[in-house]
């Protein structure tokens, strides 16, 4: 897991998750937000983007067990 917090082994799967499902929905708003004249805003892709790179990360290395980083 990316951070030690303490918690049992047993719990790790269930936190996994609820962070791929708040990463994943925090990239799905911040990609697909358009204002009212259609325009996306940049820090909103930014932000998004850096969600994405922590939700594979924690989807390829914690959950799938794929890749191994550091």
């Amino acid at each position: 897991m990316l951070l030690d917090l303490g918690l049992p082994a047993e719990l790790e799967p269930l936190v996994n998750i609820v962070f791929l499902f708040v990463t994943g929905a925090i990239t799905l708003h911040s990609i697909r937000y358009r204002d009212e004249e259609g325009k996306q805003d940049f820090v909103r892709l930014l932000f998004g983007s850096i969600a994405a790179v922590f939700f594979f990360l924690v989807l390829f290395q914690d959950v799938l067990g794929v890749v191994k980083f550091g």
